[in-house]
Protein backbone atom coordinates (compact mmCIF):
# COMPACT_ATOMS: atom_id res chain seq x y z
CA UNK A 1 0.00 0.00 0.00
CA UNK A 2 1.57 3.35 -1.05
CA UNK A 3 2.14 5.94 1.90
CA UNK A 4 1.68 9.78 1.24
CA UNK A 5 4.21 12.26 0.60
CA UNK A 6 5.21 14.47 3.45
CA UNK A 7 7.60 17.04 2.20
CA UNK A 8 9.98 17.30 -1.29
CA UNK A 9 12.39 19.92 -1.87
CA UNK A 10 14.26 20.76 -4.93
CA UNK A 11 16.81 22.66 -5.86
CA UNK A 12 16.66 24.98 -9.28
CA UNK A 13 20.30 26.89 -10.81
CA UNK A 14 20.34 30.64 -11.75
CA UNK A 15 21.50 30.67 -15.58
CA UNK A 16 23.62 33.20 -17.50
CA UNK A 17 23.00 34.23 -21.34
CA UNK A 18 26.19 33.67 -22.80
CA UNK A 19 24.58 35.17 -26.26
CA UNK A 20 21.59 37.03 -26.17
CA UNK A 21 20.34 38.41 -29.46
CA UNK A 22 17.15 40.20 -29.81
CA UNK A 23 15.09 40.68 -32.61
CA UNK A 24 12.08 41.91 -32.93
CA UNK A 25 8.47 42.63 -31.34
CA UNK A 26 6.48 39.85 -31.67
CA UNK A 27 2.36 39.62 -32.66
CA UNK A 28 2.53 38.51 -29.01
CA UNK A 29 4.34 41.81 -27.93
CA UNK A 30 7.43 39.30 -27.16
CA UNK A 31 10.89 39.55 -29.22
CA UNK A 32 12.28 37.13 -30.88
CA UNK A 33 15.60 36.33 -29.09
CA UNK A 34 18.14 33.47 -29.91
CA UNK A 35 20.27 32.91 -26.92
CA UNK A 36 22.47 30.33 -25.21
CA UNK A 37 21.38 29.51 -21.79
CA UNK A 38 24.36 28.14 -19.51
CA UNK A 39 22.81 26.95 -15.78
CA UNK A 40 25.51 27.62 -12.71
CA UNK A 41 25.94 26.68 -9.47
CA UNK A 42 24.00 29.59 -7.72
CA UNK A 43 20.85 27.71 -6.95
CA UNK A 44 17.09 28.78 -4.76
CA UNK A 45 15.58 25.28 -2.73
CA UNK A 46 11.58 24.84 -3.17
CA UNK A 47 10.25 22.69 -0.07
CA UNK A 48 6.77 21.53 -0.95
CA UNK A 49 4.59 20.10 2.06
CA UNK A 50 0.60 19.47 2.22
CA UNK A 51 -1.72 21.71 2.50
CA UNK A 52 -5.21 22.68 2.30
CA UNK A 53 -4.17 26.01 0.00
CA UNK A 54 -1.79 26.88 -2.21
CA UNK A 55 0.69 28.95 -0.34
CA UNK A 56 4.30 30.19 -0.42
CA UNK A 57 6.76 31.75 1.93
CA UNK A 58 10.28 32.60 1.39
CA UNK A 59 13.78 33.53 3.06
CA UNK A 60 16.80 34.29 2.31
CA UNK A 61 18.81 36.88 -0.21
CA UNK A 62 16.05 39.62 -1.47
CA UNK A 63 13.12 37.98 0.24
CA UNK A 64 11.42 41.08 1.01
CA UNK A 65 11.32 41.70 -2.59
CA UNK A 66 9.02 39.20 -3.56
CA UNK A 67 5.55 38.63 -3.59
CA UNK A 68 3.83 35.91 -1.31
CA UNK A 69 0.84 35.83 -2.85
CA UNK A 70 -0.69 34.52 -6.30
CA UNK A 71 1.28 36.71 -8.10
CA UNK A 72 4.33 34.10 -7.07
CA UNK A 73 5.71 32.49 -10.11
CA UNK A 74 5.75 29.34 -8.25
CA UNK A 75 2.91 30.10 -6.74
CA UNK A 76 0.75 30.12 -9.87
CA UNK A 77 2.95 27.16 -11.82
CA UNK A 78 1.51 25.10 -8.45
CA UNK A 79 -1.80 26.78 -9.45
CA UNK A 80 -1.15 25.16 -13.06
CA UNK A 81 -0.35 22.21 -12.31
CA UNK A 82 -3.23 21.40 -9.96
CA UNK A 83 -5.65 23.05 -12.77
CA UNK A 84 -3.69 20.70 -15.67
CA UNK A 85 -4.09 17.49 -13.65
CA UNK A 86 -7.41 17.66 -12.05
CA UNK A 87 -5.61 17.98 -8.51
CA UNK A 88 -8.10 19.24 -5.89
CA UNK A 89 -5.21 19.52 -2.83
CA UNK A 90 -3.38 22.27 -1.82
CA UNK A 91 0.67 22.78 -1.20
CA UNK A 92 2.76 25.39 0.73
CA UNK A 93 6.04 26.30 -0.80
CA UNK A 94 8.97 27.29 1.16
CA UNK A 95 11.84 28.97 -0.85
CA UNK A 96 14.64 29.61 0.37
CA UNK A 97 16.46 32.34 -2.19
CA UNK A 98 20.40 32.47 -3.27
CA UNK A 99 19.94 34.02 -6.88
CA UNK A 100 19.33 37.51 -6.98
CA UNK A 101 15.94 39.46 -7.53
CA UNK A 102 15.64 41.18 -10.52
CA UNK A 103 19.26 40.12 -11.23
CA UNK A 104 19.03 38.93 -15.34
CA UNK A 105 19.57 35.46 -13.26
CA UNK A 106 15.79 33.62 -14.01
CA UNK A 107 15.51 33.73 -10.03
CA UNK A 108 11.67 33.62 -10.41
CA UNK A 109 11.90 31.19 -13.21
CA UNK A 110 13.79 28.69 -11.44
CA UNK A 111 11.50 28.52 -8.56
CA UNK A 112 8.34 28.08 -10.65
CA UNK A 113 10.69 25.26 -12.37
CA UNK A 114 11.05 23.79 -8.65
CA UNK A 115 7.97 24.46 -7.62
CA UNK A 116 6.34 22.25 -11.08
CA UNK A 117 8.72 19.07 -10.23
CA UNK A 118 7.89 19.50 -6.16
CA UNK A 119 4.60 19.25 -6.84
CA UNK A 120 4.72 16.38 -9.30
CA UNK A 121 6.20 14.57 -6.92
CA UNK A 122 4.46 15.41 -3.78
CA UNK A 123 0.91 14.81 -5.77
CA UNK A 124 2.22 11.93 -7.72
CA UNK A 125 0.83 13.70 -10.83
CA UNK A 126 3.36 11.64 -12.88
CA UNK A 127 3.77 14.09 -15.98
CA UNK A 128 6.57 13.02 -18.42
CA UNK A 129 9.22 15.70 -18.89
CA UNK A 130 7.60 17.03 -22.18
CA UNK A 131 4.44 17.76 -20.23
CA UNK A 132 5.93 19.92 -17.68
CA UNK A 133 8.46 21.56 -20.46
CA UNK A 134 4.60 22.53 -22.09
CA UNK A 135 3.53 23.81 -18.91
CA UNK A 136 6.71 25.92 -17.94
CA UNK A 137 6.45 27.53 -21.64
CA UNK A 138 3.38 29.04 -20.55
CA UNK A 139 5.01 30.10 -17.30
CA UNK A 140 7.39 32.23 -19.00
CA UNK A 141 10.20 32.27 -21.57
CA UNK A 142 13.19 31.32 -18.82
CA UNK A 143 11.24 28.52 -17.49
CA UNK A 144 11.65 26.00 -19.64
CA UNK A 145 15.26 26.21 -19.30
CA UNK A 146 15.19 26.07 -15.61
CA UNK A 147 14.10 22.62 -15.67
CA UNK A 148 16.40 21.33 -18.49
CA UNK A 149 19.85 23.00 -17.16
CA UNK A 150 23.06 22.21 -18.84
CA UNK A 151 23.95 24.30 -21.64
CA UNK A 152 21.11 25.31 -24.49
CA UNK A 153 20.30 27.01 -27.37
CA UNK A 154 17.05 29.00 -27.01
CA UNK A 155 15.01 30.67 -29.93
CA UNK A 156 11.06 31.94 -29.95
CA UNK A 157 10.96 33.59 -27.13
CA UNK A 158 13.59 31.90 -25.58
CA UNK A 159 11.42 28.92 -24.53
CA UNK A 160 12.51 26.45 -27.82
CA UNK A 161 15.06 24.70 -26.56
CA UNK A 162 18.12 22.52 -28.08
CA UNK A 163 20.94 21.52 -25.70
CA UNK A 164 23.57 22.72 -26.97
CA UNK A 165 27.02 20.73 -28.89
CA UNK A 166 29.00 22.30 -25.78
CA UNK A 167 32.34 20.92 -23.81
CA UNK A 168 33.87 21.87 -20.49
CA UNK A 169 33.49 23.20 -17.40
CA UNK A 170 33.91 26.76 -16.40
CA UNK A 171 34.24 29.09 -13.74
CA UNK A 172 32.48 32.60 -13.23
CA UNK A 173 32.91 35.16 -10.90
CA UNK A 174 29.15 37.33 -10.28
CA UNK A 175 28.99 41.23 -9.65
CA UNK A 176 25.88 41.96 -8.37
CA UNK A 177 24.85 45.44 -7.85
CA UNK A 178 22.92 46.51 -5.09
CA UNK A 179 19.90 47.52 -6.71
CA UNK A 180 17.87 45.09 -9.55
CA UNK A 181 16.64 45.65 -12.75
CA UNK A 182 12.95 45.28 -14.86
CA UNK A 183 13.43 43.00 -17.42
CA UNK A 184 9.93 45.49 -19.01
CA UNK A 185 11.97 48.39 -18.59
CA UNK A 186 15.32 47.27 -20.30
CA UNK A 187 13.51 46.03 -22.86
CA UNK A 188 11.44 49.63 -23.13
CA UNK A 189 14.55 51.23 -23.13
CA UNK A 190 16.48 48.38 -25.78
CA UNK A 191 13.79 49.71 -27.90
CA UNK A 192 13.72 53.10 -27.48
CA UNK A 193 17.79 52.84 -28.71
CA UNK A 194 16.68 50.86 -31.58
CA UNK A 195 14.14 53.31 -32.46
CA UNK A 196 13.79 53.51 -36.52
CA UNK A 197 15.69 50.46 -36.94
CA UNK A 198 14.76 47.40 -38.77
CA UNK A 199 16.21 44.42 -36.71
CA UNK A 200 17.30 41.21 -38.84
CA UNK A 201 15.82 37.86 -37.26
CA UNK A 202 18.66 36.93 -34.44
CA UNK A 203 20.78 34.61 -34.91
CA UNK A 204 23.78 33.32 -32.54
CA UNK A 205 26.94 34.17 -33.37
CA UNK A 206 29.16 31.19 -34.83
CA UNK A 207 32.11 31.88 -32.87
CA UNK A 208 30.07 31.46 -29.91
CA UNK A 209 28.39 28.19 -31.14
CA UNK A 210 32.15 27.05 -32.20
CA UNK A 211 33.83 27.74 -28.31
CA UNK A 212 31.22 26.06 -27.15
CA UNK A 213 32.16 22.80 -28.86
CA UNK A 214 35.67 23.28 -28.43
CA UNK A 215 35.69 23.86 -24.25
CA UNK A 216 38.21 26.53 -24.87
CA UNK A 217 37.78 29.37 -22.11
CA UNK A 218 39.68 31.98 -23.87
CA UNK A 219 37.78 31.66 -27.04
CA UNK A 220 34.10 31.25 -25.10
CA UNK A 221 34.89 34.38 -23.49
CA UNK A 222 35.78 36.71 -26.20
CA UNK A 223 32.45 35.41 -27.85
CA UNK A 224 30.09 36.51 -24.89
CA UNK A 225 27.34 38.88 -25.74
CA UNK A 226 23.89 40.36 -24.96
CA UNK A 227 22.04 42.86 -27.31
CA UNK A 228 20.66 43.84 -23.94
CA UNK A 229 23.55 45.26 -22.43
CA UNK A 230 23.75 49.21 -23.70
CA UNK A 231 20.22 48.94 -22.79
CA UNK A 232 21.04 48.03 -18.95
CA UNK A 233 23.82 50.18 -19.26
CA UNK A 234 22.03 53.65 -19.87
CA UNK A 235 19.69 52.46 -16.65
CA UNK A 236 22.71 51.94 -14.27
CA UNK A 237 25.66 53.19 -15.93
CA UNK A 238 27.87 52.12 -12.81
CA UNK A 239 27.71 48.61 -14.73
CA UNK A 240 30.12 50.02 -17.18
CA UNK A 241 32.99 50.45 -14.30
CA UNK A 242 32.30 47.00 -13.47
CA UNK A 243 32.74 46.00 -17.07
CA UNK A 244 35.97 47.95 -16.52
CA UNK A 245 37.38 46.31 -13.56
CA UNK A 246 36.69 42.45 -14.54
CA UNK A 247 38.27 43.52 -18.08
CA UNK A 248 41.24 45.15 -16.30
CA UNK A 249 41.65 42.09 -13.51
CA UNK A 250 41.82 39.20 -16.10
CA UNK A 251 38.70 38.02 -17.11
CA UNK A 252 38.86 36.06 -20.02
CA UNK A 253 35.44 37.90 -20.71
CA UNK A 254 32.19 39.46 -19.55
CA UNK A 255 28.86 40.23 -19.87
CA UNK A 256 25.53 41.37 -18.41
CA UNK A 257 23.90 38.48 -17.90
CA UNK A 258 20.41 38.55 -19.50
CA UNK A 259 18.54 41.93 -18.68
CA UNK A 260 20.55 42.79 -16.03
CA UNK A 261 21.93 44.04 -13.88
CA UNK A 262 24.31 40.88 -12.73
CA UNK A 263 27.52 40.89 -14.60
CA UNK A 264 29.22 37.30 -15.57
CA UNK A 265 32.68 37.26 -15.42
CA UNK A 266 34.55 34.07 -17.06
CA UNK A 267 38.01 33.43 -15.45
CA UNK A 268 40.75 30.75 -15.86
CA UNK A 269 40.66 28.88 -12.61
CA UNK A 270 40.04 29.34 -8.89
CA UNK A 271 42.50 31.07 -8.34
CA UNK A 272 41.78 33.93 -11.19
CA UNK A 273 38.41 34.18 -9.54
CA UNK A 274 39.76 34.56 -5.84
CA UNK A 275 41.72 37.79 -7.18
CA UNK A 276 38.78 39.47 -9.58
CA UNK A 277 36.42 38.73 -6.38
CA UNK A 278 38.97 41.19 -4.70
CA UNK A 279 39.36 43.53 -7.08
CA UNK A 280 35.45 43.96 -7.70
CA UNK A 281 35.05 44.57 -3.90
CA UNK A 282 37.71 46.77 -3.77
CA UNK A 283 36.35 48.76 -6.52
CA UNK A 284 32.89 50.04 -4.66
CA UNK A 285 31.21 49.06 -8.01
CA UNK A 286 28.88 46.48 -6.75
CA UNK A 287 26.71 45.20 -3.41
CA UNK A 288 27.88 41.58 -3.61
CA UNK A 289 30.33 39.29 -5.43
CA UNK A 290 30.13 35.74 -5.58
CA UNK A 291 31.87 32.26 -7.52
CA UNK A 292 30.26 29.83 -9.47
CA UNK A 293 30.47 27.23 -11.81
CA UNK A 294 28.82 25.81 -14.59
CA UNK A 295 27.14 23.94 -16.18
CA UNK A 296 24.91 22.04 -14.02
CA UNK A 297 21.64 20.39 -14.23
CA UNK A 298 18.11 22.19 -13.91
CA UNK A 299 15.37 21.54 -11.73
CA UNK A 300 16.33 18.07 -9.29
CA UNK A 301 14.63 16.26 -5.90
CA UNK A 302 17.78 16.88 -4.37
CA UNK A 303 16.81 15.44 -0.51
CA UNK A 304 14.84 12.01 -0.25
CA UNK A 305 10.88 12.37 -0.77
CA UNK A 306 9.59 11.83 2.89
CA UNK A 307 6.52 9.53 3.13
CA UNK A 308 4.41 8.66 6.25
Amino acid sequence: MSRDVDEVCVRAPAKINLALCVGGVRKDSFHDLATVFHAVSLFDDVTATPADDITVEVHGEGAADVPEDETNLAVRAATLLADSTGVDVGVHLRIRKRIPVAGGMAGGSADAAAALVACDALWRTGLAKEELRELAAGLGSDVPFALLGGTALGTGRGDQLTPALARGDYHWVLALPSGGLATPEVYAEFDRLQSGRVLPEPRVPDAMMQALRSGAAEALGGALVNDLQPAACSLMPSLVQTLDVGSEYGALGGVVSGSGPTVAFLVRDNESALDLCVALTASGTVGEVTRASGPVPGARVVEPVVHR
